[in-house]
């Protein structure tokens, strides 16, 4: 199969410098698709995008692993491939052609993003852990919980709101929009509800800094846009001051500024378009 005209062969946007900067060979290797712009949404038919989008995108997963390797400043080289093409050397790290994989120094391969994320986070400790160290079990425990309601609450959703086409069957648009909220709505409350949360720090239960639960969601906080540029009636959380807000969408308001202000998130992140 052809690859479809809207799949850019090389990075756009803000990523292209970072990539640029790491194409010499390093022990740390991270595979990675061609990058598929939101933008493709207006001009796309409805059978391409549900083809694209009825699995989570590799491009966001494989920010998510980019995001850790830049939060750690780990020394490591980027390598883009053609989902469409897969070459051989990524096909005799892992045969199903997963993206991301990373290749770890002794040339084995890991793939599914939160767990190159996790091995990451073990196995780099410095300069700083993503997650709460093995001595607070509990703490690392919650952070798990919380990674995993992503994945399989806000993630689902997400795909579900953007892909939604209008029929009988499928109720309506108002209602996958709010099942989206509502899942976002869940985590901001939980940001209020963990110690510290919303006490000063944008991060996830008041971290110092930001962790592995914020980079988890990450990578599709800074694609919502393209509901409120392509979905009637947009995103629909409530700016502030406006009927429906309270503390909680505040809380979101103020992680998901802090999310897309961060350096590491804006230099991997394409062109919209």
């Amino acid at each position: 199969m052809a690859p479809p005209r809207t799949l850019h062969p090389t990075a756009t946007g803000p990523a292209k410098p970072l990539v640029d900067a790491h194409q010499t060979p390093q022990p740390l290797v991270l595979y990675a698709g061609w990058f598929c712009p939101f933008g493709m949404y207006q001009t796309s038919p409805p059978w391409l995008l549900f083809s694209l989008y009825s699995h989570t995108p590799p491009q966001q997963t494989v920010q998510r692993v980019w995001l850790v390797l830049e939060e750690k400043q780990l020394p490591y080289q980027y390598i883009e491939v053609n989902p469409y093409a897969k070459p051989a050397s990524l096909l005799r790290l892992n045969p199903r052609g997963l993206v991301p994989t990373l290749v770890t120094p002794a040339g084995r391969a890991l793939y599914e993003s939160s767990v190159v994320c996790e091995y990451l986070d073990d196995a780099y400790p410095s300069p700083r852990p993503l997650l709460p160290r093995n001595d607070d079990a509990y703490a690392k425990a919650r952070c798990r919980l919380w990674m995993d309601y992503v994945g399989t609450r806000i993630v689902p959703a997400f795909h579900r709101f953007l892909q939604f086409q209008p029929t009988p069957e499928k109720g309506s648009l108002q209602g996958v929009r709010g099942e989206f909220l509502d899942t976002l709505r869940g985590f901001a409350g939980a940001m209020l509800e963990e110690e510290g949360g919303g006490k000063g720090s944008p991060w996830f239960a008041g971290g110092e800094e930001i962790g592995m639960v914020d980079l988890m969601l990450a990578p599709w906080v800074v694609r919502l846009w393209v509901f409120d540029r392509y979905k009637e009636g947009g995103l629909g959380v409530p700016a502030e001051g406006e009927e429906g807000d309270d503390e909680v969408w505040a809380r979101w308001r103020m992680w998901r500024e802090a999310v897309e202000g961060r350096r590491s998130v804006r230099e991997t992140g394409s062109e919209r378009e």
